[in-house]
């Protein structure tokens, strides 16, 4: 048996123009550009072998040298972030691709990891991660992506819409256990990846502006795992205020408790 490490290349697709938010990738958030939050907690995440931000923005190529990251400029019309990742496969070399979106700050490396070890052991072809809504606002929030499972972990659908429609509960609420929110991040085996790229644009992809469903139109299971870590994802200019004033809230807990020296007992 192999004891060398499966390559897990974590590429984070970064546009800038954007209908909703041009510049998005690098608004500030605290001293760093968004960009930079993303890319600086998957290179701390144990499970990952590379990091790599995918563009085709020289703003967002400069951005990302100045902070030591690494880039690839990949020119071309892409229909979504997963293309643009296919994109960098046929690039370079590797066993596994995760899409990372350049919005989705993950709080704790651990968040991917509980993404890529699961996925590689799975021997699963796509995966993604689920984490429980506990805010009616997010269930009713069509920014918000809720994700349905089966019993096998495997996905239903995906949707903007408040799914499942729990019918017998006039509050139309959250329920636990019930309503979970996608993560906006998933992992691929090379060939699969590939795969999903030569398909054409399915219509409820386009319905949802979804990109995921059109692997679940065209056959392509997504096993769907669950996590506790948090993450925080920027949509529209009105969130940047709130997750910043986050991060820095996050940032000096991090920092207050890495400042506890434990008790040394005699």
């Amino acid at each position: 048996m192999s004891n060398v490490a499966p390559s897990v290349m974590v590429v984070i697709p970064a546009r800038y123009g954007s209908s909703r938010f041009p510049g998005k990738p690098l608004v500030m958030l605290g001293r760093k550009p968004m960009i930079q939050h993303v890319y600086e907690q998957a290179a701390a995440c144990r499970a990952v072998t590379e990091v790599l931000v995918a563009t085709d923005d020289q703003r967002i190529k400069q951005a990302v040298e100045e902070f030591g990251g690494r880039v690839a400029m990949v020119a071309g019309d892409y229909r979504t972030g997963t293309d643009r990742v296919a994109g960098v496969a046929r690039m370079f070399d590797g066993e596994y691709f995760v899409d990372l979106q350049g919005d989705e700050i993950p709080l704790q490396p651990d968040l991917l990891t509980d993404l890529i070890e699961p996925f590689i052991k799975s021997g699963a072809g796509m995966g993604t991660l689920k984490r429980t809504i506990d805010s009616t606002e997010d269930v009713h929030n069509p920014s918000v992506v809720k994700v349905v499972t089966n019993d096998l972990g495997n996905a239903l659908y995906f949707s903007r819409a408040p799914i499942p429609l729990v019918r017998d509960d006039a509050s139309r609420g959250a329920v636990g256990g019930v309503h979970y929110i996608h993560l906006g991040l998933y992992i691929y085996r090379r060939d699969t990846l590939l795969k999903f790229a030569s398909l054409p644009t399915g219509r409820l992809e386009d319905a949802e502006k979804l990109e995921q469903l059109r692997a679940l139109e065209y056959g392509i299971p997504i096993r769907v795992w669950e996590t506790t870590h948090a993450s925080l994802r920027v949509d529209t200019p009105e969130d940047v205020e709130l997750v910043a004033e986050k991060l820095q809230q996050f940032d000096a807990i991090k920092k207050e408790l890495e400042g506890l020296k434990p008790l040394h007992v005699r």
